[in-house]
């Protein structure tokens, strides 16, 4: 089977080596890739945003199946106008693609559906949203209804910054994106990812991550769009993951079927884990980056199998994906000045005997140049290491790391750290029990 795969990120790379993998593929065209995906596909120039250049490339060449990555396609209706040339995809139809392309929609949803979440408030216009404020405690956060690659959400802390905030957004600074902005109640908790696949009726759930979002050691300075992750995320026990399913995930996806806008591809669900069990933050409508470079080492399956599934609207028929039990931790390698303006065109080698050391480098902002590899992005490098532990896995990306030449680059030293501490300390209290003789 042919399978044309759209994106150029580290997520789209560690779909890459996935697919790869299956027995069933023939041919794996990427576009545009990277050239980390180079290693298992064969390039094609086409630019996600021009759909039917893509409709046109996927009918002349029979692709059997179109995996869109990146969230922006989506959105924008790839999608359908795929489904709608025959061409059977893997991702969510323009309409269904609003859980992530509009805050507010799927604020309303939950509404309507009874999924919890954060109470909120939508506004259009700059006075009402700073009048509206006083609905709400502090810390507030505050929300671009649209698409803003990851960083359009502030937790305000004083009503100042809130005030500032909100006139920033309707000032432009996430262009379009903030043309409507969400605002919402504080959740206290701790924050896991959940991911699930559906095919519009059926759902089944495909793991569970942690990411870190800050760009400095102990989660300090500002939000990226991710410098690390690890899977499976402890702190959502199966019991958490059944509750999500029954409360978050299925009724989601019946009232998006009652709606008329079924949802197919895969449901990734940022969840707070509070006092009151698991709710809602927010819904992505495609894989997270980097928390697929932790979820493809565990799955265990085909990927073209499983997403031929989705795919096609028979889920129900095939056995429910199995993750390994081992822990994927990645660690991302960002260019100087991220999450600001990064430093384009630093030098990077090494790849290969990181890799030799037992890791994964799944490549996101490279490019070749002169026959060597450079940095072309805020997010350059994704290093996986695998273990039987967080602490294993978590050793394991960082020895790869030393192996690592990349002058202009930087990563967090601590991905990881809050599940490494909680099974230092697990593991004292074992020693110190006494029906252990310790």
């Amino acid at each position: 089977m042919k399978v044309l795969l759209i994106g150029s990120g580290g997520r789209e790379h560690a779909l890459a080596w996935k697919l790869a993998q299956s027995p069933r593929l023939t041919t794996l065209y990427a576009a545009p890739g990277n050239p980390g995906i180079a290693q298992h596909a064969e390039i094609v120039d086409l630019d996600p945003a021009h759909i039917e250049a893509i409709v046109a490339f996927a009918r002349d060449e029979n692709v059997g199946l179109v995996v869109v990555g990146p969230e922006q396609p989506l959105v924008a209706g790839l999608a359908d106008r795929l489904r709608a040339d025959g061409v059977l995809v893997f991702g969510p139809d323009k309409a269904a693609a609003q859980l992530e392309g509009s805050k507010g929609f799927t604020k309303d949803l939950c509404a309507r559906a009874g999924i919890p979440t954060a109470a909120y408030a939508r506004y259009i216009d700059l006075a009402e949203a700073q009048a509206g404020l006083a609905r709400f405690g502090l810390p507030v956060v505050i929300k671009a209804d649209g698409l803003a690659a990851g960083k359009g959400v502030v937790i305000a802390e004083t009503d100042a910054e809130a005030q500032a905030t909100l006139g920033d957004m309707f000032d432009g600074a996430f262009g379009g994106a903030g043309a409507e902005v969400v605002i919402e109640e504080f959740l206290s908790g701790e924050e896991a990812s959940f991911f699930a696949l559906t095919d519009g009726t059926t759902a089944v759930p495909f793991g569970s991550a942690q990411d870190h979002k800050r760009v400095g050691d102990g989660d300090t300075g500002p939000n990226t769009g991710g410098m690390g992750a690890y899977s499976p995320a402890p702190v959502l026990t199966p019991e958490l993951q059944a509750q999500a399913m029954r409360e978050i995930i299925l009724p989601t996806v019946r009232a998006m079927a009652e709606a008329g806008t079924p949802y197919s591809g895969v449901l990734y669900a940022g969840l707070m884990l509070t006092a009151d069990g698991p709710k809602l933050i927010e819904y992505n409508a495609r894989f997270g980056d980097p928390e697929t470079q932790v979820l493809m080492p565990r799955f265990e399956g085909d990927l073209i199998d499983l997403m031929l599934a989705v795919a096609e609207g028979r889920l129900q028929e095939i056995p429910v994906p199995e993750l390994s039990p081992r822990v994927a931790l990645t660690v991302v390698m960002a260019a100087r000045g991220y999450p600001g303006t990064p430093e384009a065109g630093g030098s990077i080698a090494g790849i290969e005997a990181a890799e030799a050391a037992g890791a994964i480098v799944f490549q996101a902002g490279t490019k070749r140049m002169n026959d060597g590899l450079v940095a072309s992005g805020g997010r350059v490098l994704a290093v996986t290491g695998t273990g039987e532990s967080v602490a294993e896995a978590q050793a394991a990306a960082y020895a790869a790391i030393e192996h690592i030449a990349f002058p202009s680059g930087f990563c967090r030293s601590d991905i990881g750290w809050r599940e490494v501490a909680r099974e230092a300390a697990g593991s004292e209290a074992i020693l110190r029990d006494p029906m252990n003789g310790g």
